[in-house]
């Protein structure tokens, strides 16, 4: 098999788990407007609230993660309009409907590569939401999830902290973030830190796990430097000297 053959063989392996990873999140509360439909068509005036209640609140449910699902997989994650504050409104509405995960950080505030004003790379709300979905995904019982700067040397990154009872990194889930898993091991459990992975390297970001303790999850995410628009344009300039 050519090179270009098994590199096309594993995009479309990749391809086909995540669409499996997403239909499987967003056909539950689809399924349930159907279900809230079907009440009010055999209730009549009984089911009516009960009805439009259970449609509004699964209406809900698969309105937030397609914004998730869009914001972390979708070319519009790289908007540069696209902002901290977006990120935590979007993941704050995906984790409402069940209620077991909060979030406590400052989306205005020092996240490590915007320290001293500086300007975020491109990418970096994208992947954040990709780094807080991976932390939501080791708190299976619930907890709070936060972001921090990384300080000292190692300024510049950003840190994302998943905090609650049961804290775990499923198995091969790193193995799936480092891209050192088979293909034929890959299922829709472990195709998004995979593809965490992939789309990271394409920004050149990288998240890995910092640190596990009980109850503590801490991801590493590492940020490229943004340039500036000043040094953009004098890079610009001096191709004209």
């Amino acid at each position: 098999m050519s090179n270009n053959k098994q590199e096309n063989t594993k995009i479309a392996a990749v391809m086909e788990l995540l669409a499996s990873r997403i239909c499987h999140d967003i056909i539950s509360p689809v399924g349930a407007i159907n279900n809230g439909i079907e009440l009010m068509q055999e209730m009549g005036t009984e089911g009516m609230d009960d009805g439009l209640e259970l449609v509004a609140y699964s209406a809900e449910q698969s309105a937030s993660k397609l914004a998730a699902f869009r914001l972390a997989y979708g070319a519009g994650g790289r908007d540069p309009n696209v902002k901290p504050e977006d990120v935590q409104k979007v993941f704050g509405a995906l984790i409402k409907g069940e209620g077991k995960h909060s979030q406590t950080w400052d989306p205005y505030g020092n996240l490590g590569p915007n320290d001293n004003n500086k300007p975020l790379p491109p990418g970096y709300c994208k992947m954040l939401m990709c780094a807080m979905m991976l932390a939501m995904e080791s708190l299976p019982k619930g907890g709070y999830i936060s972001v921090r700067p990384t300080m000292g040397d190692e300024a510049g990154h950003s840190i994302i902290i998943a905090e609650g009872e049961g804290a775990v990194i499923r198995d091969q889930v790193e193995d799936a973030l480092n891209q050192n898993i088979e293909l034929e091991d890959l299922d829709p459990r472990l195709v998004h830190p995979f593809a965490i992975s992939v789309l990271a390297d394409s920004y050149d970001f990288n998240i890995s796990i910092k640190s596990q303790a009980e109850g503590r999850i801490e991801f590493l995410m590492k940020c490229p430097e943004a340039i500036e628009e000043e040094q953009e344009s004098t890079i610009a300039g001096s191709t004209h000297i």
